[in-house]
Formats: C-alpha cells, sequence, structure tokens
C-alpha cells in the first residue's frame, strides 16, 4: 500500500498514459518513481528531461556509478 495517492495503470488517461506506457515499454512495468508523480504528469516529463539530460553528457557507466555511490551515501536499499 502506497503511503502517498497515485493513480492506477488502469486509471490512467491521456498524458499520464503516456507516460505509464512508455514505462512499460522501456522497462516491462510501469516505475515507483512515475507512480509517485502521478498526479502530476508535467512533473514526471520535467523529471524525464533533467534526468536526461544529465545522462547525456556521461557514460552508461559513470551514470549508473555515480548512482550506487549516492544511493550508498544516502544507505538507500531501494
Amino acid at each position: 500500500m502506497a503511503f502517498i495517492n497515485t493513480v492506477p495503470a488502469e486509471d490512467a488517461t491521456d498524458k499520464l498514459q503516456e507516460l505509464y506506457n512508455d514505462d512499460i515499454k522501456s522497462l516491462g512495468y510501469v516505475a515507483n518513481y512515475t507512480k509517485a508523480m502521478s498526479l502530476r504528469p508535467e512533473v514526471i516529463a520535467a523529471w524525464r528531461q533533467l534526468v536526461g539530460a544529465i545522462r547525456s553528457k556521461m557514460r552508461l557507466r559513470r551514470y549508473e556509478l555515480v548512482t550506487f555511490a549516492v544511493a550508498r551515501a544516502l544507505r538507500c536499499t531501494y
């Protein structure tokens, strides 16, 4: 059970449905961070643009290492 309100995939419409479908196409499922921002689809789109801009300037391996290092520093097991 989520601690925040989210829009279930079966109730998604318009832009949110497109964003959910993008996740399913690329990941095979709807990511939790997409669900967490589901009440504000424009925020999901902006988040994806930000991450895309950051990733475009570094190799995948470096991006993964930075992600891992930050998660470890924050003691995030997710």
